[in-house]
C-alpha cells in the first residue's frame, strides 16, 4: 500500500492562511485607514469614523480577551499603561460642569488609555508593527498627495491672503492634521529604511521619506518641522554613529544642493523657516497668541498647582488669566470652507494644557508614563542591537515616534480628527516597549535538534 506523501508545502494548500494571522490587527488598521477619509468644511470635534472604529477596536479586543479567559497584561504594562487615570479622574471631579468633566475625561481615557491598551492587546509580533508602521506610511503618502495638489492648483487653506497650505483631507478645522500624520508616515518610512530588512523593503521606504519631505514642507508647519528633525536626528544616531555620519553628511549636501543652488523653495517657504528664529526678536501675531496663552496657562496652574482647574477649563479661564496681547481668534479660509474666526481653545502646548487643568498631578501621571515608555522602548532597542540587530526597524519606528510626539507636545496639543492617530501611535510604542522589545522576532528563531543539550523543538538566536 502506497503511503502518503509528506506535506512539503501546506501554505500552498489553503491561501487564507497568511491572511489569517494578521486579522487581529485589522481593526487597528481599519482606525489608520479611515482617517483618509475627507472631513466635512467647517466641521468642528466631534467623533469621526475613524473614532468609531477605534471604539469599536476596544470592544472587540475586550470581546477577546472575555473569550480567551486570560490576564490580558502584565502588571508593569498595566500600571504605564493606567498612570494617566488617578490624574484625570481627580481633574473631572473639579471640571466646570460635569459634562465637561465627563467628555474632557472620555477623550483623554481614548487617547492615552483605552486605544493604546487595545493596539498593545491587538499587536502580537513585529510583523503586526510593521504592517501599521506601513499604514502609516500609505496614510502619509495619501494625505501628502492631496495637501501638494492643494498647494499646486491653489485649493488648500488661506496664508498669507493666499490658498496655498497643505491641509490634506482635515480641512481647516484641523489644520495641523496633514502635518501630523505626515510626520507619522516620514518617521515609519525612515525607522523602516534604517533597519535591516530586504534591500527592496529599504528602498522602497527611503523612496516614501523623500517624497513625504515635500508635503511636509508645504504643510507651513513649523512645530511639525522642528519635532521632525530631531527625531530624524535621533534616529540616525540610535541606527549607528557611522550611518548617522553618512546619511548626515549626505542630507546636509542634498539641502545645500536644491536650496542655496537651484533655489527650490518658495519665498513663502523659506520665510517661514526663517520665522523660527525670530521667535523671540520678531516673533508673528501667531507666535504672540501662543506666548500669552502659555503665560495664561501657567498662571492658572499658580492659582491650583495640584489639581488645576479642571477638564476643559481652559476656554473658561484664558480671559481672566490672558493679556491684552492676546488677540480674539485665528484666521481660517479656503480648502472648501468660507471665512471665518477661529476662537483660540487651548494654550498649543500639551504639557502647559495638562498642568493647568490637570495640575502637578496630573502631568506626573501623564508625563511619567510617557518617559517610562521612553525607557522602556529604548531599552528594547539596545536589546534588539545586542541580539544581532534584527527588529532594529521596529525599534526606531517605535522610539521615533514617540520622540517625534514628545517634542511636538511642545507647540501642539490633543484636538480635532488627527487625535485618533495619536491614540494609535501610543499603543503601538507601547507594545515595542512593553512587549516587542523583549520579543524575538520569527525570522531569528531556529529549532535546535534534539541531543545536543537542549530540548526537542527549543528556539535559539541566532
Amino acid at each position: 500500500m502506497a503511503l502518503p506523501l509528506p506535506l512539503r508545502h501546506p501554505a500552498r494548500l489553503s491561501p487564507l492562511l497568511p491572511v489569517l494571522p494578521v486579522l487581529p490587527v485589522l481593526p487597528v488598521v481599519a482606525v489608520v485607514a479611515l482617517l483618509a477619509l475627507p472631513v466635512a468644511p467647517g466641521e468642528e470635534g466631534g467623533a469621526g469614523p475613524a473614532d468609531a472604529v477605534s471604539a469599536l477596536a476596544v470592544v472587540f479586543c475586550g470581546v477577546r480577551l472575555l473569550r480567551a479567559r486570560r490576564r490580558p497584561l502584565t502588571r508593569t504594562a498595566a500600571v504605564l499603561l493606567g498612570l494617566p487615570v488617578p490624574g484625570l479622574a481627580l481633574a473631572a471631579l473639579h471640571a466646570v460642569s460635569p459634562g465637561a468633566g465627563l467628555t474632557g475625561l472620555g477623550r483623554y481615557l481614548q487617547v492615552f488609555v483605552l486605544v493604546p491598551a487595545a493596539v498593545v492587546l491587538l499587536v502580537r509580533d513585529r510583523a503586526d508593527l510593521r504592517l501599521l508602521a506601513w499604514s502609516f506610511v500609505a496614510l502619509g503618502g495619501w494625505q501628502g498627495a492631496v495637501g501638494t495638489h492643494q498647494y499646486v492648483t491653489g485649493t488648500g487653506a488661506s496664508y498669507q491672503g493666499q490658498d496655498i497650505r497643505a491641509v490634506g483631507t482635515f480641512g481647516v478645522s484641523d489644520v495641523m492634521g496633514m502635518a501630523t500624520v505626515v510626520s507619522f508616515g516620514l518617521v515609519c518610512a525612515v525607522g523602516l529604511a534604517l533597519g535591516r530588512t530586504s534591500a527592496r523593503e529599504r528602498t522602497l521606504a527611503v523612496c516614501c521619506a523623500l517624497a513625504l519631505s515635500v508635503p511636509l514642507a508645504l504643510s507651513f508647519s513649523r512645530g511639525a518641522w522642528i519635532a521632525t528633525v530631531v527625531t530624524l536626528t535621533v534616529q540616525l544616531v540610535l541606527s549607528g554613529p557611522r550611518r548617522a555620519l553618512k546619511v548626515g553628511a549626505a542630507a546636509v549636501a542634498a539641502c545645500v544642493v536644491l536650496v542655496g543652488g537651484p533655489g527650490v523653495g518658495t519665498a513663502m517657504l523659506q520665510e517661514r523657516i526663517d520665522s523660527i528664529t525670530r521667535v523671540a526678536d520678531a516673533p508673528d501675531q501667531s507666535v504672540t497668541d501662543r506666548y500669552t496663552m502659555w503665560a495664561a496657562a501657567t498662571d492658572m496652574w499658580r492659582d491650583r498647582p495640584l489639581t488645576g482647574v479642571g477638564l476643559k477649563g481652559f476656554p473658561e479661564y484664558r480671559d481672566g488669566h490672558a493679556s491684552l496681547a492676546l488677540s480674539s481668534g485665528s484666521d481660517t479660509e479656503g480648502a472648501g470652507a468660507a471665512f471665518r474666526r477661529q476662537p483660540l481653545l487651548s494654550p498649543h502646548n500639551m504639557y502647559l494644557l495638562v498642568l493647568s487643568e490637570q495640575g502637578l498631578i496630573g502631568l506626573l501621571c501623564l508625563a511619567g508614563g510617557w518617559l517610562a515608555l521612553l525607557v522602556c522602548a529604548l531599552r528594547g532597542l539596545w536589546r534588539t542591537r545586542a541580539a544581532g540587530g534584527r527588529g532594529l526597524d521596529c525599534a526606531l519606528v517605535a522610539c521615533g515616534l514617540l520622540v517625534w510626539q514628545l517634542v511636538d507636545f511642545a507647540y501642539a496639543d490633543i484636538g480635532g480628527p488627527s487625535t485618533v492617530l495619536t491614540a494609535v501611535c501610543f499603543g503601538l510604542i507601547a507594545w515595542w516597549a512593553l512587549i516587542g522589545g523583549d520579543q524575538v522576532d520569527s525570522a531569528e528563531c531556529t529549532a535546535v535538534p534534539a541531543g545536543r543539550g537542549s530540548r526537542p523543538g527549543e528556539a535559539v538566536l541566532r
